[in-house]
This record gives structure tokens, sequence and C-alpha cells, in this order.
């Protein structure tokens, strides 16, 4: 472990040797004058001065040495469609994609949302968005209306791009009436609107003068060549929108330089991954360009490495449970990214698929998303006979915060550990009190000392005093950035994570703000009160668990009434914000337990619905409250 030692300590003391090394990583079109610049900490600048652009560096400047190798294979198990694009095609796609754009008005700093579903012209449009240097902001394909809503109020886009419909499970998804809802109830809608028509919803409405279809324009710009708008490395390239504690959303935003430095050193030395000259060059990463994980490590961060990227829709157990292994196969995958939900559910299928593909190509199996247990873990690994390694970061992180090496060297794995602080972060674990740092196995949470590394978010979109009060509020006496993850550090210097200290939940790799869903179920008429937990779940990770109060006992009084309620409730969530938020379980109850000032004491019901200690109760206005809540659980 000296070597990667070496390597770590040598990347918080000498920050302006190491990252003015990795650096060279990529192209500038204007070399930086400075590597950092810290004029109002926790702010921060990296390659000051210096000028690039993440087009160019994922797409452009392959052309030379790799015009015809693979860029992008396109996969989708629910159509049965396959498109495969050259560094040379991908490149005349997104400049036609970018012209069809700048026809709309799009131009630097202009923001864009991107509502699309895992297809291929989702990642023309976010290539051709940092092609022309304007802001792209792209919102999980999932999200319902008002969601989407949000986050256009937020951004303030002149165009949102979006496809008729998306498919999941062998069933169709519209999205254009949804985009329609949006932006009908958005205070600041865009202009424009073009349409990927896939032809999946035969009942699609146009809306003339505002609608753009994508495919006519696309003909009109076929042999368009758009240059490259070069940008300042600090200048935003994306937003993307995270849960917070309230319910409105944060948009993490991104800088340019930093981050393709980041995606690039990244992509050497976390996961070791080939650049494409040979044989074990294609990289599957099974998430969602809705998710940072797909804008790091589906889009930017294989281009810039010179690898073939794989972009797929669909699940892992459709058409079977062996399509993911079959595309390992066939496309000779070396490097995989999954999340620990995903290998839960294949976990639960004949383990005779796994032997049924050629995976002699994979090199490593890399989880991250919610911790990794040890069973299912063990299990993956004695599966594929490969390294399966667990690392841990976050949307506002934008790549590892923990992880293993192995392009530097690579230490034993520790089954439920995501290894230990990746260069460039200054971590400690710290008492959430007294600021204090812990010792081995002493919990506290987890933190980082600035300045961020390349590659974290600069701020939240027009918002610095949230940025700075949500991220480093937390400590009176010293500046530090909060994961709001709660973590410990074993006596061999792994570390694990022990779940969130707020309340943001992560279920199947997606983060979800419990005060999102409480303010979705409020909406209902029946409900008066309301709080949101998040609870272990086996498969998922954590899944969100209601417990409510009616404004009339009545409607809660017999089982069949109870069950009807519920399935209103949860219908009002799907509706609000998404399928993907609904809670798994909703519990009523004649009252919700407080402190004796009001606050809702999330921490004890979370304790009571997974079975543990609810820790002090001196504050509990109400003992038959929480009596009520043990019930519910059966406790």
């Amino acid at each position: 472990m000296r070597e990667a030692q070496a390597f770590y300590q040598r990347s918080i003391s000498d920050p302006d040797g190491f990252w003015g090394e990795q650096a060279q990583l990529i192209d500038w079109h204007v070399p930086y004058a400075r590597v950092l610049a810290q004029p109002n900490p926790p702010f921060r600048q990296w390659f000051v001065g210096g000028e690039t652009n993440l087009c160019h560096n994922a797409v452009d400047r392959h052309l030379a040495t790799r015009a015809e190798q693979p860029a992008l294979i396109y996969l989708s198990s629910e159509t049965g469609e396959e498109r495969y694009y050259s560094y040379a095609e991908l490149h005349r796609e997104v400049n036609r994609c970018a012209a069809v754009l700048q026809s709309l008005g799009v131009k630097k700093g202009e923001r864009v949302v991107i509502y699309m579903p895992m297809i291929a012209e989702a990642v023309f449009s976010m290539l051709a968005c940092a092609r022309l240097g304007a802001v792209h902001s792209v919102v999980f394909g999932g999200f319902a209306a008002p969601n989407l809503a949000l986050r256009i109020d937020d951004a303030k886009p002149c165009l949102l791009i979006c496809s008729d419909a998306g498919m999941r499970g062998g069933k169709t998804v519209p999205y254009k009436h949804l985009v329609d809802t949006a932006i009908a109830a958005a205070k600041f809608p865009p202009a424009k609107v073009l349409i990927v028509d896939r032809g999946l919803d035969p009942d699609m409405k146009w809306l003339e003068g505002r609608d753009v279809d994508y495919w006519d324009a696309r003909e009109e710009f076929r042999d368009a060549q758009v240059p490259i708008t070069w940008l300042e490395s600090n200048e935003p390239s994306y937003i993307l929108y995270t849960s917070g504690t309230t319910g409105k959303p944060k948009g993490v935003q991104r800088d340019v330089g930093g981050y393709a430095v980041a995606l690039a050193a990244s992509m050497k030395y976390i996961y070791d991954a080939g650049d494409g000259k040979g044989a074990g060059e294609t990289m599957f990463t099974t998430s969602d360009i809705g998710w940072v994980v797909g804008h790091s490590y589906i889009v930017y961060g294989p281009l810039i490495h010179g690898m073939t990227t794989i972009v797929y829709e669909g699940l892992p157990i459709r058409p079977d449970a062996g399509i993911w292994w079959k595309i390992v196969e066939e496309h000779k995958v070396s490097t995989m990214f999954s999340s620990p939900t995903a290998i839960r559910v294949l976990k639960k299928q004949d383990p005779a698929w796994l032997k049924k593909y050629d995976l002699s190509s994979l090199k490593y199996l890399f989880l991250a998303g919610e911790p990794l247990d040890e069973p299912t873990s063990r299990w993956i690994s004695d599966s594929l006979g490969v390294p399966v390694l667990d690392h841990y970061w976050q949307t506002e992180t934008g790549w590892a915060m923990l992880t293993y090496l192995p392009g530097i060297e690579l230490a034993a794995n520790r089954f439920g550990s995501p290894g230990f602080p990746s260069y460039g972060f200054n971590i400690r674990i710290v008492n959430d009190m007294t600021g204090a740092e812990c010792g081995p196995n002493e919990k506290g949470v987890l933190t980082v000392v600035p300045p961020l590394p390349p590659g974290c978010l600069t701020t939240v979109w027009g918002d610095d005093s949230r940025y700075v009060n949500s991220y480093f509020g937390q400590f009176e006496h010293e500046l530090l950035y909060t994961s709001s993850d709660w973590a410990v550090r074993d006596d061999d210097g792994y570390y694990f994570i022990l779940g969130r200290t707020d309340d943001v939940i992560n279920t199947a790799g997606h983060r979800l703000g419990t005060r999102e869903i409480e303010e979705a179920l409020q909406a209902h008429p029946a409900l008066a009160e309301v709080a949101v937990v998040g609870v272990h779940d086996e498969v998922k990770g954590q899944v969100p668990i209601g417990f409510c109060t009616v404004k009339d006992a009545a409607l809660i009084a017999t089982p069949e009434a109870r069950a009807a309620l519920e399935k209103s409730c949860i219908a009002k969530v799907a509706e609000l914000l998404g399928a993907v938020a609904k809670p798994y379980k909703l519990h009523f109850v004649a009252s919700l337990p407080k402190t004796r000032s009001g606050k809702l004491l999330r921490r004890s019901i979370q304790a009571l619905a997974e079975g543990r200690e609810t820790g002090d109760l001196s504050t509990l206005d109400d003992p038959n409250a929480l009596e009520e809540i043990r019930k519910a659980v059966g406790r």
C-alpha cells in the first residue's frame, strides 16, 4: 500500500503539483495560469484562466488517432434496437445536433433541460450543449410533471429536449404529456421544445410554433460543422438537481476544466481502464444519464479516455437475467459499473445465467449508490471471479471520495468497505456535536477539509449562500464539507459508510428527499400530518415509509378503508414526484412523536421502524405517539 499512500499524500500536501500533472491528461485550448485559487473559501477555482471544452475532449481530440474506433454502442432490450457509432460518426451526429440547437437559440451560457430515456440522442444532446458552451440540465425521465416544473423554473432554460416516450419492462412510458403539463405549470417555460419522436406514443400532441421535430431539423443540418466554444475552466458545464432536505431541489453546478481533469484521472487510477488502443476497451455502466453516474461514467469519462461506452435501455432481468452478461461477452466489456441494488436483484435469479456467457474480458466490477452488504459482495465476487470494488461518492462530488486504486496499487478488498480516501479528498470523520476528529472504530460524520478537489460542485446553481449553508455550515468552529453520511474507520484505515445523517435516503441508487415525499403526501386532502423515513431494505438499500394522521378517523375505520386510502395516497406521490418516489408502505396513526418544541422525532421513528433502540427521548412531548408508531410497525 506504500505506493497508493504516497500518491494520495502528495495530492493533499502538494495539490498544485499533483493536479498540474493530471491536467496534462486533457487538451487545453489556452493554458491555465494557475492550478488552484481560493480567494473566498469554501469557494475555489481550478486551472484558472485555462480554456477547454468537454465535447472537444470527449470527441474531437480522438479523431486523429481513433476516428473509426467504436465510441458509443446503443442497445435497447426494450425495442431490440442496436446502433453503433465510431468516433467519426459520433462527431457528425453531435455537430448535427449542435446546429439544430443553435438554430433554436441555444448559445454559450444558455440552459437546456434534457428529459430523455436512455437513447443515443440523449448523449448527442448533452455533448452538443457542451460543444456550444451551453449548460445542460438532465432530468431523469421517471420524474413527474411537478418535479420537472421545479427544475425548469430554477434553471430557466431556453430549450427543452424530450422524447415522445421511453420504455420500461415492455411498457411504453409517455413523456411528452408530462412535459406539456410541466411547462404549463412553470413560471419560466422554455420558448421551444425539441422532440425526438421514437414512434412509441401515437397519441402525442404537437404544439404548433413551439414544438420542433428533431428528425426534420437534423436533416436540415446533416453536413453541419459547428466550431467548439472554448470556455474558461471555471465556467459552468451543467446543472444536476439532487434532493435536498427541503422541498426545493438543489442544482449542483459543475465546472468544465476541473471536471474534465478529474474524470480523465479517475479513468486511469480508479477504474484502471484501457485507453482504446487494444483489447479490453469497453465500459458498461448500468446507470441512467439522469443521475451523476450516467454523466460521469456513461458519457464524459469513458469518451474523454478514448474508450467505447455502452448506452443501455432496459432492465437487468429482461428479456432474462443474463442480458447484462450477454452484453459483456458480445462487446468484450472490460470495466463494468453498477449498483448494489441491481446485484441484489440478480442474486435472486438462477445463478446459471452467470455461467452461460464468456466473461473473460471483464477486469473489474465497480459498485456504488448505496452501501454494499457483505453477502451480496461475496456472492457476486465468487460468481464473477474478478475484483468487485465498492466505492463511495455523491452527486455533489462527481467522482469517488472513497475508493480502491487498482490503477496505482490494488489493496486487499475488505467486504462492506468502499476503501480509502481518494486522492484529492482530505477526509476526516468528526463528531457531529463537537467537530472533534474521531478515532478508529468511532462513528462520526464523513467530512472533507477544503478545498474540494477538481470535479466537485462549485456552487448551488443561482444560490451561493445555499451552497455554503448546506455543505459547509454544520460545524461552527471549522469550515468542513459535510457528506451528511455517518462513517467509521477501522484499525487498518478502511472506511465504512453507515447511512444518512439528514433526511435524504438512497433507494435503489436514487437520492430521494423525505421532505419532498412528505410534501407530496400532504397534498392529499385526507391527510393531516406526515412523517417519512428511510428504512433498511435487503434489495434496495433503503425504502421510504410514511406515517400519517388523517383529518377524519372514519377514513381508516376498517381495514378496507385503510387499504383504499393508502393506495390513493401512494398514487398522489406517483402523480407529483414519479413512481421512483412512491412510499413502500404507509401507516396511519393517531399522532406523530414530536419534541416539546414541535419538531418531529424522525430518527426515533426510523429506529422503531428498523427495530433499533430509539435513543434519548427526554424531549418527547407525548409518549403515546411513540407507542402508536411501535404498534404500527409491530414492535
